[in-house]
């Protein structure tokens, strides 16, 4: 009968944590929902990829130094993946310090931690509705940003197939699926960096270093990316998730850096949200607020703990196998070149029912490099010889840049043609003048 008893004080408690939690997250998201900043950022989910892709329709240039940028205009599914890259690179950081980056330091800001304390709130209430608060808002403008850049690019230049990383076509129900399922990926470390917010506002008692806090956070990440080649490194960085998404447009597609970028980001998430939760258990409410000279003393110390941190990665960064190496770059450019010269011919309209395809053979280096066979850089050189069915043999060479994530741009020699096609393929772009690709890193 006690254990009974027990028990069912237990459920009774855990049910008026759970109503205290909710209550927590609606007055939070009512708060959010209220800033001017939370407001703009959702204004500009919502009408940047609009603005993108009508800037797009009155001008002829195209972002092609990224991913699918030279093929905005070829297929709706293109733009949605350009903003993605942007916004990976820099917006999602700085989206989730304006959600999360003031939400504990506004207490101390408006002094209204005890009122909120005492006011049948525990601790523990309190912290999980702020950060469901913060985890649901950040959800939220990235949905929108998924949906409009979508409908965006499917205005600006409908639903034709898309032409995959691997010189593979995609067709139009399957890209709009790989498109929200890419959201869907940057969405993890999005949130690793929401917990960063959290952390860093709760820590440091500033809005300030809560606000811009994960936008730095997030650019040292591409530092450190840039310093080494090594995979140690690139694989902690909460950043690399971000591009994650890459391997979904490939054929065969991969998914290890996928699943790989997941574990990261939830490591990130337990360890900040936890770091978090010990930083308001032990926060004494019931004092005088400290002076102003020692509210920076914790900050500082923090600032200090990052900096060595990113000094020790920057060392590291050369540890592990390198990623970028030549014979991975010849075994993704082989299988891209054969299917872009066979969809360029399918293209001219030449029928190839029925005949043998090309041979491909690929050698690729760095030029005047003192490591020629790996490391990123815009110096690489890949012979390709084409072996076609009447085993004539056309040598080609390309000019390759590849980036530190395993993606690369080839740019062709003038022998392969201009940027668009003649004759019966007038108008449309070469696959083979120029083309990007990504490998698993």
């Amino acid at each position: 009968m006690t254990e009974s008893v027990a028990a069912a004080a237990a459920w009774r408690e855990l049910a008026r944590r759970r109503v205290g939690v909710v209550a927590v997250c609606r007055v939070e998201l009512r708060k959010l929902a209220a800033q001017v900043p939370l407001r703009f950022a959702a204004a500009v989910c919502l009408v940047a990829p609009f603005a993108f892709a009508a800037m797009l329709r009155v001008q002829q240039a195209v972002p092609a130094d990224t991913l699918f940028g030279r093929w905005v205009h070829a297929s709706g599914f293109a733009v949605p993946l350009v903003v993605l890259g942007f916004a990976g690179s820099w917006g999602f950081p700085v989206l989730a310090g304006l959600v999360a980056g003031d939400l504990f330091s506004s207490e101390d800001r408006y002094g209204t931690w005890k009122t909120a304390l005492t006011r049948s709130c525990s601790r523990f209430e309190l912290f999980a509705g702020k950060t469901a608060a913060a985890m649901l808002c950040t959800v939220g403008l990235v949905a929108l940003l998924a949906v409009t850049s979508l409908a965006a690019g499917l205005l600006e230049a409908g639903d034709r197939p898309l032409l995959g990383l691997s010189g593979n076509v995609i067709p139009a129900g399957h890209a709009a699926g790989l498109v929200l399922e890419s959201f869907g990926l940057a969405l993890v470390p999005t949130l690793g960096f929401t917990s960063l917010a959290l952390l860093l506002s709760a820590a440091s008692r500033s809005g300030i270093v809560g606000v811009l806090g994960p936008a730095i956070a997030g650019l040292v990440m591409q530092l450190l990316s840039l310093v080494g080649s090594g995979e140690v490194v690139r694989t902690l960085l909460l950043g690399t998730g971000f591009d994650a998404w890459h391997g979904l447009f490939a054929s065969p597609a991969f998914d290890r850096p996928a699943g790989q970028a997941a574990l990261v980001s939830l490591a990130y998430i337990l360890l900040l949200l936890g770091g978090a939760w010990v930083v308001v258990r032990r926060r004494d409410f019931a004092g005088a607020s400290p002076e102003p000279r020692r509210r920076w003393l914790a900050p500082g110390c923090w600032g200090v703990a990052a900096a060595a941190a990113a000094a020790l990665l920057a060392v590291a960064a050369p540890l592990g196998p390198p990623t970028v190496t030549a014979g991975r770059l010849d075994a993704a450019i082989t299988p891209a070149f054969t299917s872009l010269a066979a969809l360029q011919q399918r293209e001219l309209g030449h029928e190839l029912g029925g005949r043998t395809s090309m041979k491909v053979l690929t050698t690729c280096s760095r030029r005047g490099a003192s490591t020629p066979y790996r490391g990123p850089g815009d110096d690489w050189t890949c012979a390709i010889t084409a072996v076609a069915p009447d085993l004539r043999q056309l040598p080609l060479n390309y000019d390759v840049d590849v980036r530190p994530n395993g993606c690369y741009t080839a740019h062709g020699p003038t022998s392969v043609g201009g940027s668009t096609l003649r004759g019966r393929g007038a108008g449309k772009l070469n696959p083979l003048y120029a083309f990007d690709g990504c490998f698993e890193d």
